[in-house]
C-alpha cells in the first residue's frame, strides 16, 4: 500500500510534562489530515508521559513516540527532525497547544506560494495569572543578511516563537538545535533561517497559545553567563562572514538581558556586573536609552 505523502511533521519534544500532553496533543489530533505526522520525543521522562500517549498510539496511524535519554530539549527536536518524512518541520513545545484550523492556514499557504522554506504566525502568549496578549509577527524585509541579523539579534526588530513556525525539513537538517545549549536553542536556528531561507512568508493567523510558566525552560536561568557566552559562539557560528562585525555587540546584548533578569529578581550586585560586562563589550549597545536609564538609577541608588 502507497502511503500519503507527508507535508508537515508536527514534532513534540517533552520531558516531565505528562500534565499537559492531553492538552497539546489533542490541539494537534483534532485537526489531524493524511498529510501530517505527529512525532512525540519523550527526553527520558520519569511523569506518567508514556502512559499519555500510549493512549493515542492506537487511533492514529502516522503517531510515532521516540524515547531517548535525558539530552535535553535541543536533542529531542533533532532526533523528531531526523526521522520525520515531513517536507516540512512544525516544532511544538509540550506545554503548547495549537489553535484550532492552524495546520490548514499553514497548509494553505504551502500551497499558495511555492518556494516558502518558512513561515511564521503570530500567537497568543498566556500568561500564569490568566492574561492573555495575541503577538503578531514583524515583516522580515528584503535586507542584506547582516542587516537582517542586526534587526533580530541586536534591535529586537524581528521575532520568532516556537510553536508558531513552520520550517522545510532540510533547512534545519542543514542547521540543527545547538544541543550543548540547554535553553534558548531555538536562537542560532532562526538566525540561520533568516540569512539561508529563500523564501519566508508571515500570517496574522494565529498558529499557537504559548503558555508562560515558571518550571517552563523558557524560564531556566542556570548558569547563565556561560550560555550568554555559548550563544554567541554557537549563533554565529553558521552566519555568514558580513555579520561577524556584530558578534561582540551581540555578547554585549547577552549580557543587557542578564542585567534586566537581574534587575528584576533585585540582584543589585549581578547586574552591575552584567551591565560593566556590556559596557565593555559594546558601548553603543549598553548605552543605548532604554538600558542606559536602569543603569543610572542603579548605580546612584542608595
Amino acid at each position: 500500500m502507497t502511503l500519503p505523502t507527508t507535508l508537515i511533521s508536527v514534532v513534540v519534544p517533552t520531558y516531565n510534562y505528562g500534565r499537559y500532553l492531553h492538552r497539546v496533543l489533542d490541539s494537534i489530533l483534532d485537526q489531524w489530515s493524511d498529510d501530517l505526522e505527529l512525532i512525540i520525543v519523550d527526553d527520558g521522562s520519569t511523569d506518567d508521559t508514556a502512559r499519555i500517549v500510549d493512549g493515542y498510539l492506537p487511533r492514529f496511524a502516522s503517531v510515532q513516540y521516540l524515547y531517548q535519554a535525558n539530552a535535553g530539549a535541543a536533542a529531542a527536536r533533532n532526533h523528531g527532525i531526523r526521522v520525520a518524512r515531513g517536507r516540512f518541520i512544525l516544532p511544538v513545545d509540550a506545554d503548547d497547544e495549537l489553535i484550532p484550523g492552524a495546520i490548514a492556514v499553514l497548509r494553505a499557504m504551502v500551497k499558495a506560494t511555492p518556494g516558502t522554506d518558512v513561515i511564521i504566525g503570530a500567537h497568543v502568549s498566556v500568561h500564569p495569572d490568566g492574561r492573555e496578549r495575541t503577538r503578531l509577527p514583524a515583516p522580515v524585509p528584503d535586507l542584506s543578511a547582516k542587516a537582517k541579523i542586526c534587526r533580530y539579534l541586536l534591535q529586537k526588530r524581528i521575532s520568532f516563537a516556537p510553536s508558531s513556525i513552520l520550517i522545510t525539513r532540510e533547512l534545519l537538517i542543514k542547521r540543527p538545535y545547538a544541543e550543548q545549549l540547554r535553553s534558548g536553542e531555538d536562537i542560532p536556528v532562526f538566525a540561520y533561517l533568516l540569512v539561508a531561507a529563500q523564501k519566508i512568508m508571515i500570517t496574522d493567523q494565529v498558529i499557537a497559545r504559548i503558555h508562560k510558566h515558571p518550571d517552563s525552560l523558557r524560564n531556566d536561568r542556570r548558569d547563565e553567563e556561560s550560555l550568554a557566552l555559548a550563544m554567541t559562539t554557537e549563533v554565529f557560528s553558521t552566519l555568514p562572514a558580513e555579520c561577524q562585525p556584530l558578534r561582540r555587540r551581540y555578547q554585549a546584548q547577552r549580557y543587557l538581558s542578564l542585567f534586566r533578569a537581574a534587575l528584576r529578581q533585585k540582584e543589585r550586585s549581578k547586574a552591575l556586573h552584567y551591565y560593566r560586562r556590556a559596557l565593555y563589550l559594546s558601548g553603543p549597545q549598553a548605552l543605548r536609552w532604554v538600558y542606559l536609564r536602569k543603569a543610572i538609577n542603579l548605580f546612584f541608588k542608595d
